[in-house]
């Protein structure tokens, strides 16, 4: 029988690595006392409740006004929080579809969920109110952008397409026109191709600037009736313009919002953010990694201007990522793809 060798000493004693425990296993109940409301909550053909099954892998079954949850621990308490918000939206009146379900799963990692959108635990509710509809955050990083629309003078919100920088500026100042906090909306973006040379256009100086101005039109249809964006449009209290059209002005008891500020050079956006007047707020909108100025070697006034203001009293910067786009959830997978393929591209 050979020997064992003998010990070294000097050798650390090293256990052998445990198993990784299981994740805790837990079950919710929950119960909805209002019928009508099950339908919705639960989608045709129980759609909402198999997309939040496949998001957070836990398991949903529902009979009546009573559904229980089962699944890992953190995931069921998700799934638990994800539907209580889901009920108490509707209840508001509120709509439901599946881009606000998937927003509502993206959220539920923020411990501040439950309290900011549906007021609990003494947390106030975050949401913006327009003819049309009650809008509320849809992602980790419209929180602080909507408070700071409610507060700050001067907002910059940078960050990839989708991420709702421009839709819920025109919805806060859609909602301060219809209060009176405002007396005009201005919404400007610079008329500049993206990539395109679009040539000559025909019509009259509205009908060239209208296509570059569509996403804005979007937007205000989407919050107020159309036949109330016509009369104000009419009458002066909404104009839609390009950022040339800002030269020489005072914009005073006005929300304005800049949009594909990107676009703009140094000497635009110093002109553009000098126009802000008495009782006024000012919203500007872009993504620094878009930028289509011709010629290349000209600074982004967007990026100049962050630059130099961030930290300035009164004005305020929003920095959202793919993670807080509200599309489609490929299309914040295609943002992140993109980015990451720019951070890796070699310098050159």
């Amino acid at each position: 029988m050979a020997r064992k060798p003998p010990r070294d000493a000097s050798a650390s004693f090293s256990p052998p690595p445990a198993p990784q425990r299981e994740a805790r296993r837990a079950r919710a109940e929950l119960s909805f006392d209002n019928q009508a409301l099950l339908v919705p909550l639960f989608g045709q053909f129980d759609a909402n409740l198999v997309q939040i099954e496949n998001r957070l892998g836990v398991y949903i079954g529902a009979r009546g006004g009573a559904v229980h949850i089962e699944g890992a621990e953190e995931e069921v308490a998700r799934a638990r929080d994800v539907l209580r918000t889901m009920y108490d939206r509707l209840a508001q009146g509120q709509d439901l579809d599946s881009g606000a379900v998937e927003a509502l799963i993206a959220m539920s990692v923020e411990p501040t969920l439950e309290g900011i959108i549906t007021g609990r635990h003494d947390a106030p509710p975050v949401m913006i109110r327009t003819r049309r509809k009650t809008i509320v955050p849809r992602s980790p990083g419209q929180i602080p952008y909507m408070m700071q629309l409610a507060r700050e003078d001067i907002i910059f919100a940078l960050g990839p397409a989708g991420t709702g920088k421009t839709y819920l500026a025109v919805a806060q100042a859609v909602s301060q026109l219809v209060t009176g906090s405002v007396q005009r909306l201005i919404l400007s973006r610079p008329a500049v191709e993206a990539g395109e040379r679009l040539g000559f256009l025909p019509g009259d100086m509205k009908e060239k600037v209208d296509p570059y101005l569509r996403p804005l039109y979007d937007a205000l249809y989407d919050c107020m009736p159309p036949e109330q964006v016509e009369r104000r449009l009419a009458s002066g209290e909404i104009e839609i313009a390009p950022i040339a059209f800002m030269r020489g002005r005072t914009l005073a008891e006005s929300f304005i919002i800049l949009d594909e500020a990107q676009n703009t050079t140094r000497e635009q956006m110093k002109m553009f953010l000098t126009r802000f007047g008495q009782n006024s707020r000012m919203v500007v909108c872009g993504d620094p990694r878009q930028v289509d100025i011709p010629g290349g070697d000209r600074m982004s006034g967007l990026a100049d201007a962050v630059e130099r203001l961030e930290g300035v009293q009164g004005i305020a910067v929003s920095r959202f990522t793919a993670k807080d786009v509200v599309r489609h959830p490929i299309v914040g997978r295609i943002v992140e793809a993109y980015e990451g393929s720019a951070q890796e591209a070699p310098d050159g």
